[in-house]
């Protein structure tokens, strides 16, 4: 067996270039080009590494080299060790005595707002300080309220507390106003941290004119140099400026209303940027960009007496006159989309939700803007320019709800801690470490054009993928399950990121489809397999016209073999022969009930004769299971020389957690040569050899936030390159990174 990937085994060549951004109601901005980029070089696992449940919200110490965190399951705020931004290392934790929701880091002290509320009718919450050093607590305030949000000054002679007070949302449908309504409070830093003195601002023009004055619930606060806080209310969807020295109300303004157009409203398993709607902006986080500017987080979390939700889907950059200077309105959403990172699950209920805003000015100058998604797993990091309108430079992967967000300009870092996790898949709480270096960012490795409206070509979970015979530019990918639709992607690959130029619908199966392997036939037809899931849905083989997508043929299994069928089927497809004498070829992901496979350590390949319509098979030897769980095959791709590769995997994410990814590899296998035998063959099924080609698991941990578990197409192109993709199960319960490797050329 030749060896494949002669460069690939070295290194993964990634396709390294910044991310196209969609401009408010027109496709797609100008590149915007740097000399230096974020690049991952960190994560933390919270749970491995301090035993805490989430991290929420962060800071960072004065030198950047120790982060804090909140950890609202367990009671606790958490540190870690950053001297080494790529091996950032666990510190402990302490207890707070109850539920922390924000915290700030002043010197050797942290300030901690702590829930402490038995109901929402009686709410009550304190200031905790804990000393950094000796760990120690070292003055506690109560607040009279539930502390939300904090928010130091720069002159570090005072912080603000927003006490919310949060709505019950089973009373009344949500509907506010409810009792206890909340307040701002400013800390007066000066002398020991027992002697503080707290009192609180006068938000009394606010009520007279919020949406529900008697329950104010602010939300979130942040402080410039001219001490004035800027408060958010969410669910009145309004927004104050505040004199943290004298406690008075500056300005204070309605949210407002945004436009949006090409967006996805309906959770149908489809993806479709179609609509018109308006919503309130309701926003939650919020960021001064300098002192005459902030920027706001559009989620909305209100939902009002006429069944109206708010939440804009993106953020929005006000004056301190309360004129909002820019709007993103749906190009945050449709840049993410670009990049795979839309989550279909959330289209009728505020989409991607941005939920948290950081500013930082780095270098020169250079005042950056990151604007994390809640919903589809991922950060946005714009530049401001001159104009004041933010110009997109790249998207950053998170982990699972991004809800902290921090810049670290001293030391050219950006932090972003999640508060989900998927404990049963592997995928923990996890505090990822960015770091502006040299070069184009590394991250989309695929990403999509301009389709319909000029919104991008909508995709996630690419399964199968194939090289064009002739145009080695091109490969062809297809969707699985996710989607309730299945279609072809045309990919060009002379683009860095790989860029989706098209994709065509499969009509006409007259079944549902889990399109999982793609291959090109000798007339040009496109050959694909479904995988079935033994509840009805047969494993399938579709040959597809070019052209149009209509189904010209199909191919069940035998019944006796699908009768024994179960959900992990048809993984991966390879075609060789004439047109109209085709030998087609699948790869079943896992073993089946079979009389002569008794260890269930044999999965199958399946041969298929077009001309003579008849099956035969051979068993494929899998690897014995590890701490990533069971094995089983992902692809089946066509190799130069006539030989044929299968990727054979675990289903094991990241290194550190439950199901740690240990297998995702290439194997060969000779199937011109096997001794294919029908299933009732006397002599039973014969067993593959089988030669390691590559090992993919070092290039995948390198190149991801966390390791991904799907890795699920291989191509070679036209010219010899050998190319993988990994399956992002639609940011569903999943980071929703896609890796894109470019392993060199495969050699004879």
């Amino acid at each position: 067996m030749k060896k494949l990937f002669a460069a690939a085994t070295a290194g993964i060549i990634l396709g390294l270039c910044p991310a196209a951004g969609f401009a408010h109601g027109h496709g797609f901005m100008k590149k915007f080009h740097n000399k230096q980029t974020f690049r991952h070089v960190g994560t933390f696992d919270v749970m491995a590494g301090n035993g805490s449940g989430v991290a929420e919200i962060i800071d960072v110490t004065g030198n950047g080299k120790q982060l804090v965190y909140t950890d609202g399951e367990n009671g606790a705020i958490g540190f870690v060790n950053i001297s080494d931004p790529a091996n950032p290392m666990g510190m402990g934790t302490v207890a707070v005595g109850g539920e922390p929701t924000s915290l700030v880091v002043l010197d050797h002290l942290v300030l901690v707002g702590v829930n402490t509320s038995e109901s929402y009718d009686n709410p009550s919450g304190r200031l905790v300080v804990v000393h950094r050093k000796t760990r120690r607590i070292v003055a506690v305030h109560e607040l009279g309220g539930q502390p939300d949000s904090l928010a130091l000054a720069p002159d570090h002679k005072r912080a603000a507390i927003v006490i919310e007070n949060e709505r019950d949302e089973d009373l009344n449908g949500g509907i506010i106003p409810q009792n206890a309504s909340g307040t701002l409070l400013i800390v007066d830093l000066r002398g020991p941290a027992k002697k503080w003195k707290i009192t609180g601002a006068d938000l009394s023009d606010v009520e007279n004119e919020a949406v529900a004055g008697t329950d104010l619930e602010p939300e979130y606060v942040d402080i410039n140099s001219r001490n004035q806080a800027v408060v958010s209310f969410q669910e009145n969807n309004h927004l104050a400026i505040v004199d943290i020295v004298t406690g008075r109300t500056v300005n204070h303004f309605s949210a407002g209303e945004v436009e949006l157009n090409n967006v996805d409203t309906e959770e149908n398993d489809l993806i479709e940027f179609n609509s018109r709607i308006i919503k309130r902006a309701e926003p939650d986080a919020v960021s001064w960009i300098n002192n005459g500017t902030f920027v706001t987080a559009n989620e909305g979390d209100y939902e009002d007496e006429n069944g109206e939700e708010g939440g804009s889907r993106g953020f929005t950059i006000f004056n301190r006159r309360g004129r909002a200077v820019y709007d993103s309105a749906e190009s945050f959403e449709l840049w993410l989309a670009s990049m795979g990172h839309y989550n279909e699950g959330r289209s009728e209920n505020k989409g991607c939700e941005p939920e948290a805003v950081e500013v930082g000015v780095f270098g020169r100058n250079q005042t950056l803007l990151f604007v994390g998604s809640e919903r589809c797993n991922a950060v946005g990091v714009y530049r401001m320019g001159r104009s004041g309108r933010p110009r997109p430079l790249q998207v950053l992967p998170t982990g699972i709800g991004p809800e902290g967000l921090k810049a670290i300009p001293k030391r050219g870092l950006f932090v972003a801690s999640t508060e989900k996790d998927e404990a049963d898949s592997g995928i923990p709480t996890m505090i990822n470490i960015f770091q502006l270096k040299k070069g184009k960012a590394a991250y989309p490795m695929i990403s999509s054009g301009p389709g319909e409206n000029g919104t991008p070509i909508p995709w996630v979970a690419l399964s199968g993928l194939a090289g064009d015979p002739e145009k080695p530019d091109t490969l062809y990918a297809v969707n699985d399950s996710f989607l309730a639709q299945g279609f072809i992607y045309t990919i060009d690959v002379s683009r860095k990121p790989a860029l989706i130029v098209d994709r065509m619908q499969v009509t006409g199966a007259n079944e549902d489809l889990d399109l999982e392997g793609i291959a090109v036939g000798p007339d040009g037809s496109f050959w694909l397999c479904s995988e079935g899931n033994a509840k009805g849905r047969p494993n399938l083989i579709l040959k597809v016209d070019a052209e149009t997508g209509a189904v010209l043929s199909k191919a069940a299994l035998p019944e006796e073999l699908e009768s024994n069928a179960r959900k992990n089927g048809f993984e991966g497809i390879a075609v060789t022969g004439e047109a109209g004498a085709e030998v087609v070829y699948v790869a079943v992901q896992r073993a089946w009930p079979d009389s002569g496979d008794t260890d269930k350590l044999h999965t199958k390949i399946g041969r298929y004769d077009v001309g003579a319509d008849s099956w035969s098979f051979v068993y494929y030897p899998l690897e014995a299971e590890g701490n990533g769980g069971w094995i089983g095959l992902s692809e089946l791709t066509l190799l130069p020389d006539g030989t044929f590769a299968v990727i054979e995997r675990d289903k094991g994410w990241g290194p550190s957690t439950g199901l740690n990814a240990e297998l995702k590899a290439v194997y060969g296998v000779d199937l011109a040569s096997a001794q294919f035998r029908t299933l009732d063959d006397a002599a039973g099924l014969a067993t593959l050899d089988k030669t390691l080609l590559g090992n993919l698991l070092p290039k995948m941990t390198d190149a991801s936030i966390w390791t991904a578990e799907k890795l699920e197409g291989l191509a070679v192109a036209a010219d010899g390159k050998a190319y993988a993709v990994t399956d992002n199960d639609g940011v569903d319960d999943a980071t929703g990174e896609t890796l894109f490797l470019r392993l060199g050329f495969w050699k004879k």
